[in-house]
């Protein structure tokens, strides 16, 4: 489970972790997760909470979302001083939002800390939804949920190109956007939303295809590029 909201502080982690547990009728969770890092609360203190919730047998592991790489090496070595090793870190990653490759990467690599990266499919934006525009029903046609720089004519332009290449590898835009994320090995996973049964498993089928040859990497770079949609930057960038 993770922790948002009040951000960082001591109180606030610990209180939202029995809640949690209480609603949910268990002892632990596997993992709680710092869900970002908060510039108004000690680093310390709030490594600190998720060390006093392992130690306490509350979470098995602690994790940290969507932290920077500086940041991620400081976590590392306060939890390593407290006796409880950071497992996972949980950023944001897709072909339009590649934040954690100059550094993070690297980071998690020489630590071997574990990598679930969420919003492969770019908040839906990597899928054949928006190939021909904004359907009515779809999360960009209401207010607030996409917003509009984020369908600009580039990044549509972008989208096209990389389902033709999809198309030339024999897979759905989709599963070749979540399986472009799993192709280094500190990635462990990827989190994925399904709002059906099929689209799961339309998703799911991103494992049967998951090697890339070196001129398709190629052909992929040329389109993705940053695209103004990491709405986590205000964690990630500090």
């Amino acid at each position: 489970m993770s922790s948002s909201g009040e951000w960082g502080s001591r109180k606030y982690l610990l209180a939202s972790l029995d809640a949690s547990l209480k609603r949910m009728g268990l002892d632990y969770v596997d993992i709680f997760y710092s869900h970002r890092f908060d510039p108004e609360t000690p680093l310390e203190e709030t490594m600190g909470a998720l060390a006093t919730a392992v130690h306490q047998g509350k979470a098995l592991y602690a994790g940290i979302s969507s932290y920077s790489a500086r940041r991620t090496r400081e976590a590392v070595e306060l939890l390593r001083r407290m006796g409880t090793p950071l497992l996972i870190h949980q950023p944001s990653y897709s072909m339009l939002n590649r934040w954690i490759e100059p550094d993070l990467l690297d980071v998690l690599t020489e630590e071997g800390i574990g990598c679930i990266v969420f919003s492969p499919l770019a908040q839906g934006l990597l899928t054949d939804k928006y190939l021909g525009g904004v359907p009515d029903g779809s999360r960009a046609s209401h207010a607030g949920s996409i917003s509009a720089n984020m369908l600009a004519e580039e990044n549509l332009a972008k989208i096209r190109a990389l389902n033709e290449i999809a198309k030339r590898r024999g897979q759905s835009l989709a599963q070749m956007a979540v399986a472009w994320t799993l192709r280094d090995p500190v990635v462990t996973s990827a989190l994925v939303g399904a709002s059906s049964v099929a689209q799961l498993e339309q998703n799911v089928a991103a494992l049967d295809k998951l090697e890339f040859s070196s001129p398709e990497l190629e052909a992929i770079d040329r389109y993705a590029t940053e695209g103004g949609i990491n709405i986590w930057a205000a964690s990630s960038e500090t």
